[in-house]
């Protein structure tokens, strides 16, 4: 504990500082900061009466300063692609839990799927000397992770697998989801099979489409087309089932398969509207399995991935990180599941 440590009072830009609770409560600082750090050491009739004079006093202790003096800091920084998707808040919400149970604040941030805001935000962490990282990249932040990771703050990549050694990770197997998918598809007698979703720099991206792709090649006869979009939201959906809409009608494919669930939302709404019959002229399936999913007008088919699992596997590998930074690299890989509802005919 040190005297920086304030707390604001009714004056603009007056602070009450240890000392000024200390002089008011008639002890010392350093009672003070026993009281606040180690109150097994006061008295309790002392105890009683700092904490009384704390409260009339208005004080808050500033934990955030203290730390970062001290060259450390509690909380753990997240990154993810986009907030708004229930995906990523599952996943942050298995994060929280796991993080709650020792004590430790999670601060998230969304990159929106832009590498120089997830720039941004891992300057701010950087500088806030967070504990430990869990980053869902966007862009080539190897050397970045790198130095934070030289720097003392543990670093684990989370929803992608990085392709080397050097940082664990927890991410669910999309070959296979896209497999899953794909046969799913094929089995329920669908030929043309869509596949909408990107950006195709997104390693998800890429994994479930080549798990689609390695179906399509076992099935004569039978094809797939992507159909990239630039964001991953239900406004992407719409806008691609539009794009199939617009071809001829031979041309259009008989099963859609999309990257995530809301982009799948979008795609049926947009169906629906035209008056495209969902499952008879239309298969739609969609990745993640988020709630909204099941209580579509048409309830959803798609490939669940463990996302509060996602979230708190890959916490525990952070604070063991954190807690010996000689752990060695994991790289944990989970197990999708196809969900039939409605939109394929279930």
């Amino acid at each position: 504990m040190t005297t920086s440590d304030t707390a604001r009072t009714g004056e603009p830009g007056r602070s009450v500082s240890v000392k000024d609770v200390a002089s008011t409560a008639g002890v010392s600082v350093g009672t003070v900061s026993n009281v606040l750090n180690r109150p097994e050491k006061v008295s309790p009739a002392t105890l009683e009466h700092v904490q009384r004079t704390i409260e009339q006093m208005g004080f808050i202790r500033n934990d955030a300063a203290r730390q970062l003096r001290a060259g450390t800091n509690r909380a753990v920084g997240m990154v993810v692609l986009d907030v708004r998707n229930p995906f990523f808040t599952d996943v942050a919400r298995g994060v929280e839990l796991r993080l709650g149970t020792r004590g430790r604040p999670l601060i998230l941030g969304s990159s929106g799927q832009d590498a120089e805001r997830e720039s941004t935000y891992l300057d701010l962490f950087e500088e806030q000397r967070v504990s430990g990282l869990l980053i869902t990249p966007v862009g080539k932040v190897l050397p970045r992770l790198r130095r934070l990771r030289e720097r003392g703050t543990a670093v684990v990549v989370v929803d992608r697998r990085t392709g080397s050694r050097e940082f664990s990770s927890v991410a669910v197997d999309d070959v296979r989801g896209g497999r899953l998918g794909a046969a799913h598809l094929v089995e329920s007698g669908r030929q043309r099979i869509a596949f909408i979703g990107g950006p195709r720099g997104l390693t998800q991206i890429r994994h479930r489409l080549r798990g689609i792709e390695e179906v399509i090649e076992a099935h004569p006869g039978h094809s797939v087309q992507l159909v990239e979009t630039a964001t991953m939201d239900a406004s992407a959906g719409r806008l691609a089932a539009e794009e199939l809409l617009a071809l001829p009608r031979k041309a259009r494919p008989d099963a859609i398969f999309a990257a995530n669930d809301l982009v799948a939302l979008g795609v049926l709404q947009a169906l629906t509207f035209a008056g495209v019959r969902v499952p008879d002229d239309v298969a739609i399936l969609g990745y993640d399995d988020i709630d909204f999913a099941a209580s579509a007008a048409i309830p959803l088919s798609s490939i669940r991935q463990p996302r509060e699992e996602m979230g708190e596997v890959a916490t525990d590998l952070l604070l063991a990180a954190i807690e010996d930074p000689t752990a060695g690299v994991r790289d944990i890989v989970l197990e999708p599941e196809l969900v039939v509802r409605r939109s394929t005919g279930g």
